[in-house]
């Protein structure tokens, strides 16, 4: 519960003084969270999984397939510096990723509709985990759901199968970030 007292709004400069600068970012120790993101057809949708992958502090962002990379201004439009912050490399193909992911104990985790998804709030997520997300259309490619270690997807209660690219990967990033700060003892 919060404090007596009226809530106000914090300044700019009161929440840019709290947040540590590119420098200081350095030397934080990143999560054990990397992300995968193969054949995102829209930059803006990179951009936002960027600043997401920013915000949650993961260890790594891996762009394959036909993902645009950076520097590119559309990029940077919903990025705001975040392909400064976010260590990340381009591989055209997925899959030798996911191999050397897997060599070093990363477990693969598809944000995907499979024989085997369970909701991602019901499942136990080990660390350290990839987060895997797919195509604005085609979602995550067989080839990619075949290396998974697990599959986890959103509830669609309405019409449609699935949400934005971005703002699946931002609910189940801070899903994941929050499971690891809570198994982990931590305060975000």
């Amino acid at each position: 519960m919060q404090s007596a007292g009226k809530i106000r709004k914090l300044e700019f400069e009161e929440i840019f003084n709290r947040q540590p600068n590119l420098f200081e970012l350095k030397d934080l120790p990143r999560l054990p969270i990397y992300t995968l993101a193969d054949n995102i057809r829209s930059m803006h949708n990179v951009g936002s999984i960027f600043r997401t992958s920013d915000g949650v502090r993961i260890a790594k962002l891996f762009l394959t397939g036909y993902s645009a990379r950076p520097p590119r201004k559309e990029i940077e439009k919903t990025a705001l510096g975040a392909t400064d912050s976010v260590p990340w490399e381009y591989s055209a193909d997925p899959l030798p990723v996911i191999k050397r992911l897997k060599e070093r104990g990363i477990r693969i985790v598809v944000l995907e509709h499979t024989t085997h998804s369970v909701p991602y709030t019901e499942t136990d997520y080990e660390f350290p985990l990839c987060i895997v997300v797919g195509n604005e259309v085609d979602g995550v490619s067989q080839q990619v759901v075949e290396e998974a270690d697990m599959a986890v997807e959103l509830p669609m209660l309405g019409l449609k199968q699935s949400l934005n690219v971005s703002v699946a990967y931002g609910i189940i990033s801070y899903h994941i970030l929050f499971k690891y700060l809570i198994n982990n003892a931590l305060k975000p």
